[in-house]
């Protein structure tokens, strides 16, 4: 047990989450970013979506690595995402219906998410199935938690509101307080992503250039 939770998995897996996440230091993922996260819900299942396929992902072509032939390992990969993306699409049109609806085409287009893409060929055709599913999840966790983020400030700020349920009184409304249209726009969650990158090299100095 001790073996399967060692450093080197902890650190594979607590990576992402920080130091090395997939939006804030290597810039990837932007379009779903921005796409997705007006409203915090929305956000939340795709950041979930995205975590589920990269671990799979990860584990199915870690496993098959040894067989694949260089030249088409691309093609394996891409049909490996595609089957799992259409998995989770399915189970999703099933029992959460209008979340799919709100995600519209960004669940398809996970098969060609640079996160998914970027793993599977720099990790998981090198590493076993145990470290390559660590860090899938990993790397599904930093994008996620971007998502919510920017989807939590998104809906709060430009909806007065949260998963659906109003936040701000309606006492601030009555005495003025407007809801802020442009947080419903993409070129703000384009200047939230930013602002969070910024926060993230402040406070960590290794990362400037």
């Amino acid at each position: 047990m001790a073996k399967l939770f060692s450093d080197k998995t902890k650190q594979i897996f607590l990576g992402p989450l920080s130091k090395n996440n997939p939006i804030t230091v290597q810039v990837l993922g932007i379009c779903s970013a921005l796409a997705v996260t007006a409203n915090l819900k929305p956000s939340l299942v795709m950041g979930i979506s995205v975590t589920v396929i990269l671990g799979f992902a990860n584990v199915i072509i870690s496993l098959l690595r040894k067989t694949i032939p260089n030249r088409i390992r691309i093609i394996v990969q891409l049909v490996v995402v595609a089957a799992l993306v259409t998995i989770v699409s399915e189970i999703l049109k099933a029992y959460a219906y209008d979340v799919s609806v709100q995600l519209s085409v960004y669940v398809g287009l996970i098969i060609t998410n640079c996160i998914l893409m970027g793993r599977l060929e720099a990790f998981a055709m090198s590493n076993g199935p145990w470290e390559s599913f660590w860090d899938g999840i990993g790397n599904g966790f930093g994008y996620a938690i971007i998502l919510v983020i920017v989807g939590f400030f998104r809906e709060l700020f430009g909806a007065g509101s949260l998963l659906g349920f109003t936040i701000i009184p309606q006492s601030f409304f009555d005495a003025g307080y407007m809801n802020n249209g442009l947080m419903m726009m993409p070129p703000m969650a384009l200047i939230l992503v930013a602002c969070i990158i910024w926060v993230h090299r402040a406070r960590n100095k290794e990362l400037q250039e």
